[in-house]
C-alpha cells in the first residue's frame, strides 16, 4: 500500500454522507459529521439523531398558565383579525352583487353597515316569528350555526375597527399568557357564550353580531390572569366598567351579548389561571372546558325546548 492510499484510508468520512471527508465528530456519540449534519450545541456540534433523542427527554418551556410559548408570536390573534376582516369584505361584496346596496348607498353602508342577506343568515337571532310552535327561523329553529358565525360578522367599518383594535391589544397579551390552543378556546367559548346569552334573554326577532362578545370575554379572563400574577387590576376594572357603560348609552349594542361573553370568558380565564399546576394541569384544563361546553349545550337545549320545537 502506498503512502498516499494509506492517508486517504485514514481520513474519516461523515456517517450519513460517506462521500464527504470530515474531522468533526458529534460531541454525544463521537461519530464523524459533515457541515450539512452539524447541529450547534452548547459545546461543539451534535448529529441529527442525537438532537432528536435529546428533544425527547427535554421538557418544553411553558407559560405560567401551562400553554406553549408559541403564543408569543400572536399568530392566532392575527389570524382571527384576518378572518373577521375577510368576513366583512365578503358581506359588503355580497350586498353589492345582490343589489341589496346600491353604489350611491355604498359609502354610508361601508362606514355604518346595515342588515344584509349575510347578516340575516349568520347573526344571533333567538327566533324569527315566535309563539308556541310558530318559529320560522333563528336559533330556536335549529340554526345553531348562528351561535358561532355571529362572532365573525360586523355592521360597518366602525363596528369592525373598534373590535379589531381591541382584539389586537387584548388578544396578543392573552395569547402570550395562554399559548395558541388555549387562547383560541377562550376566544371561541366567549363568543358562543355571548350568543347563548342573546338566545336566552334578548327579544325574539332581534339580531346580534360582532366580535365584542369575545372581546368582553378576554376582558373577563384578563382580570383573573392579573389576579393570579398578583398584578394591579384596577386599570382593567375601569376599562371593563367603561365598556359596559357604553352599552347603556350607545344605541344598537347587544348588552346581553357582552354580558354572556364576559361571564363565559371570565369562567374560562379563572379555570386556566387557578387549576393546580403540575403534570395533570393541561388535562384538567381541557376537562374543565368540556364542562363549560356541556353547560352551554344544556342552556341551549332548555331554551329551545321552551319554544316547543323538537329535533
Amino acid at each position: 500500500m502506498t503512502e498516499e492510499s494509506a492517508q486517504t484510508t485514514a481520513t474519516p468520512v461523515c456517517y450519513r454522507h460517506p462521500d464527504r471527508s470530515t474531522y468533526v465528530t458529534c460531541v454525544r456519540c463521537d461519530r464523524p459529521i459533515c457541515p450539512d449534519c452539524m447541529q450547534p450545541a452548547s459545546v461543539g456540534f451534535q448529529c441529527p439523531e442525537c438532537v432528536r433523542e435529546g428533544r425527547k427527554t427535554t421538557i418544553p418551556a411553558r407559560t405560567v398558565f401551562g400553554g406553549s410559548l408559541s403564543g408569543e408570536q400572536g399568530t392566532v390573534t392575527r389570524s382571527l383579525i384576518v378572518i373577521n376582516v375577510v368576513a366583512w369584505v365578503l358581506t359588503v361584496a355580497a350586498a353589492v352583487l345582490t343589489s341589496e346596496v346600491s353604489i350611491a348607498q355604498l359609502g354610508r353602508f361601508v362606514i355604518f353597515g346595515g342588515v344584509t342577506g349575510v347578516t340575516e343568515w349568520g347573526a344571533a337571532v333567538p327566533a324569527y316569528g315566535g309563539g308556541f310552535l310558530e318559529v320560522q327561523g333563528g336559533i330556536a329553529a335549529g340554526e345553531f350555526w348562528r351561535l358561532l358565525t355571529a362572532d365573525f360578522l360586523h355592521y360597518g367599518l366602525i363596528h369592525l375597527a373598534f373590535n379589531m383594535y381591541a382584539l389586537w391589544i387584548l388578544g396578543r397579551e392573552c395569547e402570550r399568557l395562554l399559548g395558541r390552543a388555549r387562547f383560541l378556546a377562550l376566544y371561541l367559548f366567549a363568543g358562543v357564550g355571548g350568543s347563548v346569552a342573546v338566545y336566552l334573554f334578548s327579544p325574539l326577532n332581534q339580531a346580534s353580531a360582532g366580535a365584542s362578545a369575545s372581546i368582553f370575554g378576554l376582558l373577563g379572563a384578563m382580570f383573573f390572569f392579573l389576579r393570579r400574577l398578583r398584578a394591579d387590576p384596577r386599570g382593567l376594572v375601569f376599562l371593563i366598567i367603561l365598556n359596559f357603560s357604553l352599552g347603556f348609552v350607545v344605541a344598537n349594542i347587544s348588552i346581553w351579548g357582552h354580558i354572556g361573553g364576559f361571564v363565559v370568558g371570565a369562567a374560562v380565564g379563572a379555570l386556566m389561571a387557578y387549576l393546580p399546576a403540575g403534570p395533570n394541569r393541561a388535562r384538567l384544563q381541557w376537562i374543565a372546558l368540556g364542562g363549560v361546553a356541556v353547560a352551554l349545550v344544556v342552556l341551549i337545549a332548555l331554551r329551545t325546548a321552551s319554544f316547543g320545537v323538537l329535533f
